[in-house]
């Protein structure tokens, strides 16, 4: 479908791509990964014709269409959302459907087919034209950080239906998990070629691990030899009888390809020195009514209580009003009625969503970096800042030119300069890339005060959470586990739901239509045969699907036991020794994450 061969393209004297090499088949279902900087849309852009190489080719079929997300920026008409995605085009009744259902499964509701998109929010936007190219349905789907514009129940349809598509895929993120479920190939831009790895997120990087060292091994293996001959060259240069053999050894070394060592991935390495401990009670509120106007209240009565040592997630859909009860939680917004009391000693953290207003545009980051409670030297701040990539001259730049990764960092830093035992952090992964996600993953779990926060990174969520917090119109509940047990309550709960739904259907039934009572009608208490029979039908029932689910668990147990083993077998360095062995267990794994998603 597309080949990339022998492609090179510079800016500069910024090389992003050097004799790199890629082909695209129907079906393939990529993620392209690599540190922020390296030219994942770039790479995009060359494929789709924006960019022309430098050198090389890009080969494409002919009549491939093509459907691609930006990061940023939407390019809508102004028309209402529904006349948005479907872009213009006459639509059949089936057609208008499926739009509608799309729609519906990235946040919308009915009452915002007709609104103008224009009125919309970027974020907003930015789901209509996903819903523009879910409708589309293209040959090749290239997706830049989608999961940036989509809340966690959005984000978990999205997954869903892509599971689902026919097309091939080809996608720029920084969630692992969503990688995990709907792709199961890596693509990574490393030392400006690009690298394909056959497997989950965790394969690629066992891979990848067992690559460098590899590398190594044989870098020093090298090392060796080099300083050997040298010595010998040296030694016996001027010795008439080996002559001839210093300068087989001189031209020997002169042929030798050098086995270089890649330099070191940048990444943010730091952790959150440990705060004043706080007392048990950390944030309490009590009867907590809140309204943006004083008429339509996002809470009313609300009671929620922070524990010292939770790590908290606030979930639901957007809008529910997770960053309103953050907010609150932070004393960044007033509420009308009730209380908020601080804990013992409590020193509240909050890390905004928009990261703007952290920050005052006109002031340099050394400055924004200064201005904290705690006094630090400008040596000890600039050190912190290096951690953060903001090197050299970089500290001296305005926070209005800085992207929105460079605000992220800079957020971070000042959280490290100034610890506090009480964090609340909206969205803190958004614009970080993996290396820094996954430093950050560490620090928090070694973080001894509290954690608040909002994600719609899973494995975000997963590694950190010990609570869950459901937010949706208002109410929130608890849920004292971690992410997978606030999912099986919920299925259990939805579950629940249902069966009473029907209950309820049923008793408006008996009371819309009451049975016509005759003189052979059984003595009350008692069940005709019919009931009994329906009752053992539904037992049977229950058993038949608890048999199932313990199939399901069985299998599922298997095969991450299998996963397990043949990662471990990719951590031998005896394993790599055979290359066609190490095709076959990364093909395996492959196979099993496929299983692994379907059941």
């Amino acid at each position: 479908m597309i080949t990339l061969r022998g492609i090179s393209k510079s800016f500069g004297a910024q090389t992003l791509f050097e004799d790199a090499s890629l082909q695209i088949n129907d079906g393939d279902r990529f993620a392209l990964v690599g540190p922020n900087g390296a030219g994942k849309s770039t790479l995009f852009k060359l494929i789709m014709g924006q960019e022309p190489p430098d050198t090389g080719e890009v080969q494409l079929r002919s009549g491939i269409q093509f459907g691609y997300l930006p990061q940023e920026t939407a390019s809508l008409t102004g028309a209402p959302v529904l006349e948005e995605t479907l872009n213009g085009e006459e639509a059949d009744h089936r057609r208008q459907a499926q739009a509608k259902k799309i729609l519906m499964g990235l946040g919308f509701k009915v009452s915002d087919f007709t609104r103008p998109a224009a009125e919309l929010s970027g974020g907003w936007q930015m789901r209509v034209m996903i819903a523009r190219l879910l409708l589309k349905a293209p040959d090749l789907l290239m997706l830049d950080e989608p999961t940036n514009h989509l809340d966690l129940e959005s984000l978990l349809w999205f997954q869903n239906h892509l599971q689902g598509y026919r097309g091939a895929l080809f996608l720029i993120s920084h969630d692992r998990e969503f990688i995990n479920a709907v792709t199961d190939r890596i693509v990574e831009v490393r030392q400006a070629r690009l690298n394909v790895y056959t497997g989950s997120f965790e394969t690629y990087l066992a891979l990848k691990r067992q690559e460098q060292e590899n590398l190594i091994s044989a870098y020093k293996r090298q090392q060796k030899e080099i300083e050997e001959l040298e010595l010998f060259i040296s030694r016996f240069r001027a010795k008439a009888s080996l002559a001839a053999s210093v300068q087989s050894k001189i031209k020997y070394l002169e042929r030798m390809e050098k086995i270089e060592l890649p330099p070191d991935d940048k990444t943010v390495g730091f952790s959150f020195p440990q705060p004043t401990r706080s007392g048990h009670i950390v944030m309490d509120l009590k009867e907590l009514s809140q309204s943006y106007d004083g008429e339509n209240w996002v809470y009313e009565r609300l009671d929620l209580t922070l524990e010292r040592g939770e790590k908290i997630a606030l979930v639901g859909p957007n809008g529910a009003g997770k960053s309103t009860l953050l907010k609150v939680l932070a004393g960044q917004i007033p509420f009308q009625k009730g209380e908020r009391k601080i804990g013992h000693e409590v020193e509240v953290g909050y890390f905004s969503q928009h990261r703007s207003d952290m920050f005052r545009s006109d002031r340099t980051v050394l400055q924004e970096a200064l201005e904290i409670r705690r006094p630090h030297s400008e040596q000890t701040v600039r050190t912190v800042l290096g951690s953060f990539l903001f090197q050299g001259n970089s500290v001296f730049k305005k926070v209005a030119v800085l992207s929105g990764g460079e605000k992220s960092r800079l957020g971070l830093a000042r959280l490290l300069l100034d610890p506090p035992n009480l964090l609340l952090m909206d969205e803190p992964t958004t614009h970080l890339d993996m290396a820094s996600v996954e430093v950050l993953v560490d620090a928090l779990k070694k973080f001894e005060g509290t954690l608040c926060f909002i994600s719609h990174d899973v494995y975000f969520i997963r590694a950190l959470a010990n609570h869950v917090i459901h937010v949706n119109r208002g109410r929130v509940t608890r849920y004292p586990g971690n992410y997978d047990y606030f999912l099986h309550r919920k299925a259990q709960e939805e579950g629940e739901e249902a069966a009473l739904f029907r209950a309820e259907e049923e008793i408006e039934a008996a009371h819309a239509a009451p049975p016509r009572v005759s003189d052979d009608a059984p003595r009350r208490g008692k069940k005709t045969k019919e009931q009994k029979r329906l009752e053992a039908e539904e037992r049977n029932a229950r058993y038949r699907q608890a048999q199932e689910e313990k199939k399901r668990q069985g299998v599922r147990q298997s095969l991450e036991a299998e996963r397990d083993r043949l990662l471990a077998e990719l951590a031998n360095p005896e394993t790599h020794q055979k290359p066609s062995h190490v095709r076959d267990v990364s093909r395996r794994l492959g196979e099993i994450e496929k299983q692994l998603r379907a059941n």
